[in-house]
């Protein structure tokens, strides 16, 4: 039997597709650098711009103005590519964040206390305040879905804060071994394992297979991760880290695979726990965050390609899922006003009187509250989630994304109003880091 031309077929789709991935890259690095740009110009972080050029790519802006080449240019071939280069881009730049962190503050009973604290209030106040006005909107904004699983989920929502894009504006101000840079961190990581939680929560309840003992196991399962990550695995890489720096000083081809193997495995581990990948990536850069060499290696080597390649690609991924249209009304407008206000509300007043209840002055506690507000392009991964399920509208789901984004704009300038309170100058400037 002559297979030549199933062969030939193949083969000329994996062009094809290879083609409009090709140029699909080369339009969204180029954007997201414009963008970068544009925003810095702004006096913005880098980030911001990257996720509005990200948004803007999308039937929001470019599929509106132009729709037959969007078409041509981001529907002629199977989104599977970009969506994998997107998570593996996640992946990688948790495994920085976790890198750059220094976690030697958490000694300090203050800053405990504090990261517990802002963790429990910034996840607390915001979900409350979620959950009703989920419920007493839901029949008006999403008449469709089910009252409780709606709410549940846009108080999910609320509580949300973006630890990539959070831990990636830090690393821009220089925050990284300042001791808020890293409580911020660390009540952002505790807030998304508890958030991904919540989700599969809000997610076993809408399909009506809710069970406390797997969801009992869940939780269990995680903080078993935590546990084995820091006492088992830590050790071992810690060894094979330095093994390979006094075989080769830097950042070696072996070394390299050494860790890349460690993150997608840790991956993989998390993703099968249902906390998703990215957390696993995270986990490992924590694990190797007192390796300095190491982490100056990576930044060298490895940082910024992760930064300029992949992640505009996840920025735009979402955002050709996002279409800002369906607001159309003053009413609807009004609506997302308030949606924008009171998750703005819950995070950045729980944080902050958290903070100030653990003994932090009330410019540090107003740092802490901007950076909770921090949502980002993470959030937008849970409103597509809500959104397949059914549990928000169309007009809702726009809404919380307008949330996102607004949330995040405000950061940097938050940051340059209320940095140089604390003594810790801006970029640029000496400063007396605390």
């Amino acid at each position: 039997m002559n297979t030549a031309p199933t062969t030939t077929v193949a083969v000329h789709a994996t062009e094809t597709m290879l083609f409009f991935t090709l140029l699909q890259l080369a339009v969204i690095v180029l954007i997201g650098r414009l963008g970068g740009a544009l925003a810095s110009r702004c006096g913005q972080s880098p980030v911001v711009g990257e996720i509005v050029g990200g948004i803007l790519l999308g039937p929001s802006l470019f599929g509106a103005l132009s729709p037959e080449v969007f078409q041509f240019v981001f529907r002629s071939a199977p989104p599977e590519p970009l969506t994998i280069l997107s998570q593996l881009g996640l992946i990688l730049l948790m495994f920085q964040i976790g890198l750059e962190f220094d976690f030697s503050h958490l000694k300090e009973n203050r800053n405990r206390r504090a990261v517990r604290n802002v963790a429990a209030a910034g996840l607390l106040l915001p979900f409350l305040i979620g959950l009703g006005f989920g419920y007493q909107t839901a029949p008006l904004l999403s008449p469709e879905a089910e009252r409780i699983a709606s709410s549940l989920f846009i108080a999910t929502a609320f509580s949300i804060t973006a630890l990539p894009i959070l831990g990636r504006i830090m690393i821009e101000f220089g925050m990284t071994d300042h001791k808020l840079g890293v409580i911020a961190i660390s009540v952002a990581a505790i807030n998304d394992v508890v958030g991904w939680l919540l989700l599969a929560l809000v997610t076993t309840l809408a399909v009506a297979e809710y069970s406390h003992a797997e969801f009992a196991l869940k939780v269990g399962l995680v903080a078993m991760f935590v546990v084995l990550s820091w006492f088992v695995v830590r050790p071992v890489m810690k060894w094979l880290v330095r093994r390979f720096q006094k075989a080769e000083a830097g950042l070696s081809g072996n070394l390299l695979g050494v860790l890349l193997a460690g993150i997608f495995l840790a991956g993989m581990c998390t993703y099968k726990l249902g906390i998703f990948a990215i957390f696993g990536g995270f986990m490992m850069g924590v694990v190797l965050h007192d390796e300095p060499k190491l982490r100056e290696a990576w930044k060298e080597r490895v940082g910024q390609f992760v930064t300029v390649f992949f992640l505009p690609i996840f920025f735009t991924l979402t955002g050709l899922r996002t279409e800002i249209g369906g607001l159309d009304s003053l009413q609807l407008w009004g609506w997302c006003a308030l949606i924008v206000f009171l998750a703005t509300l819950g995070k950045f007043g729980g944080a902050y009187l958290a903070a100030r209840l653990s003994g932090l002055s009330r410019a540090e506690s107003g740092i802490l509250g901007i950076l909770m507000n921090t949502r980002a392009l993470m959030e937008l991964v849970v409103l597509n989630v809500g959104y397949d399920l059914g549990v928000i509208s169309r007009n809702v789901f726009t809404m919380l994304v307008l949330m996102a984004i607004v949330s995040t704009v405000l950061t940097t300038p938050g940051l340059r109003a209320w940095l140089p309170k604390t003594g810790f100058a801006l970029p640029g400037r000496k400063s007396r880091r605390g």
